[in-house]
């Protein structure tokens, strides 16, 4: 099964304010689905979009 993460959590995962989760929400950076009035966040998804942001260093693009 999935794990879904609530905006605490995933505010902890990422080491973010609850209120940077609630702008990138608002602005589209990020996704999730609300349960209940709650929104929830698949860790998968979480992480995917994380290496989807993920750039290279100066030292890594020369090799």
């Amino acid at each position: 099964m999935a794990q879904l993460m609530d905006i605490d959590e995933l505010a902890n995962y990422l080491r973010l304010r609850k209120q940077t989760i609630y702008n990138w929400l608002h602005e589209g950076k990020i996704s999730g689905i609300k349960v209940g009035g709650v929104w929830r966040f698949y860790r998968k998804d979480v992480d995917n979009w994380l290496k989807s942001r993920k750039r290279l260093s100066k030292s890594e693009e020369g090799q």
